[in-house]
């Protein structure tokens, strides 16, 4: 049970419980009144015996031997074989088992206590046939026999199958009842799930006391998660704002210097600075971007990356549709693609830039001819802060956020970015995004 109960909804295992006890206590209920019924029969037996046992002596006992075959013949019924032995011997004694059943006999009718009833039984087991004996006055027996089982434990499967159709009803109507009472905690699953995707609101208080207290914590923790990423944003706005002040100002006193290379040299490291503050903050602001997803041709703008790296001397393509629109996160998909194109430029002679909508899905590639990442460093580098010296070369600039802040913008569109080494050499990263982030029309 436990290896399968964790895979199974709460709805399913509350009903799976449920049903497991109604089994259990019907099956316990249905034993006991069998077992009733059969302490019923033995009863009803010992008393039907009893009866025909006093009435079959008084007979026998009143009439002359010769008669007493015949009589007895006429006296065997469908239940009981009566026969007269008039010649010498003592049957078997009682058996211990048919105890409770002469006892039983001899309550109904004290008469027989007299006439030292013996039982014995014929064919052991639950559909068991007694056979007997009954002394005379005149020392001579009676003997029966019956003809059907006095004691059988019989289960009804018919009757267990029609009280088993109420117990399926009722479970049916538990588990409807149980699923209108976890509605609120689907509601809260699916508000839990779209945190830091979507905008989500407070989630309807409802169902018993404790999911009501659950679904409560929960818009508590909700309103405090959005306090401190808001109070995180000012913060990081104004550290931003503060930051570029004094850069501004230095940039503007280096053009006081006479040297020309100490004046470049200054400006380099203002430029390196102006770049790390933007890349950081780009970084740290990114769970909670304000920009809202608006139709944006992908296409178009993969070609002006690559016309924009062609503009600087670079040598780079584009291939695919020369439009395809989708409703992205402007901004931060730019901010992605530029980052993953410079990266491609900066350490391989040349980028290419393929767009190709597939099935359900929309892939970028950026391709390099570069050195590659080792394989087992391709997943660390799209870690924060990590640097690969040995196999990319040293950034001078920047804190190594380019590929995080990628992956950042990319997740929060609903898709994936991921490394891999080119067999011919270099690097491609590929970008996986839904289709359903397609417009409501696009051109190819």
């Amino acid at each position: 049970m436990r290896r399968w109960l964790p895979s199974v909804g709460l709805l399913g295992q509350v009903v799976a419980i449920l049903l497991l006890t109604m089994l259990i206590e019907f099956g316990v209920s249905t034993m006991l009144y069998e077992r009733a019924s059969e302490f019923s029969v033995r009863d009803d037996e010992a008393r039907r015996l009893a009866e025909h046992l006093v009435i079959s002596r008084r007979l026998l006992e009143d009439r002359p031997p010769a008669e007493r075959p015949a009589l007895a013949h006429e006296l065997t019924t469908d239940r009981y074989e009566v026969q007269w032995d008039g010649a010498a011997g003592v049957p078997p004694a009682v058996e211990p088992a048919l105890d409770p059943m002469r006892r039983q006999i001899v309550d109904w009718e004290p008469t027989l206590r007299t006439g030292d009833l013996r039982l014995r039984l014929i064919s052991p087991g639950r559909s068991s046939k007694v056979r007997g004996a009954l002394r005379l006055r005149d020392d001579t027996w009676l003997h029966f026999r019956t003809l059907d089982a006095v004691a059988r434990l019989d289960f009804a499967f018919e009757r267990i199958l029609l009280g088993l159709v109420p117990a399926v009803a009722l479970m049916v109507l538990g588990g409807l009842m149980l699923r209108r009472a976890l509605h609120p905690l689907r509601r809260l699953a699916e508000a839990a799930d779209r945190v830091g995707h979507d905008e989500v609101g407070a989630v309807p208080e409802g169902g018993p006391r404790e999911v009501r207290r659950l679904v409560g914590a929960f818009n508590r923790m909700q309103a405090r998660i959005g306090a401190l990423i808001e109070a995180r944003t000012q913060s990081l706005a104004a550290v931003g704002h503060d930051l570029r002040t004094p850069l501004a100002r230095l940039r503007l006193r280096t053009e006081t210097i006479a040297s020309a290379d100490t004046r470049e040299a200054i400006g380099q490291d203002i430029s390196e600075m102006e770049a790390m503050i933007a890349s950081l903050l780009a970084f740290l602001s990114g769970d909670n971007d304000p920009e809202k997803s608006s139709a944006l041709d992908l296409a178009v703008l993969c070609a002006t990356l690559v016309d924009d790296a062609t503009d600087r001397g670079h040598e780079a393509r584009y291939v695919g549709p020369d439009h395809l629109e989708l409703r992205l996160r402007r901004l931060a998909m730019k901010r992605a693609l530029t980052n993953l194109v410079d990266n491609a430029l900066k350490y391989g002679a040349s980028a290419v830039v393929e767009l190709a909508p597939g099935d359900g899905v929309v892939t970028i590639r950026v391709l390099d001819t570069g050195p590659g990442i080792p394989d087992e460093q391709l997943a660390h580098v799209l870690e924060p802060f990590v640097r690969l010296d040995p196999a990319r070369g040293r950034d001078t600039i920047g804190f190594g956020l380019g590929l995080p802040i990628a992956v950042q913008a990319i997740k929060a569109e609903g898709g994936t970015l991921t490394l891999a080494n080119r067999p011919e050499g270099g690097l491609v990263a590929t970008i996986v995004l839904p289709i359903t982030q397609l417009a409501a029309g696009h051109k190819t």
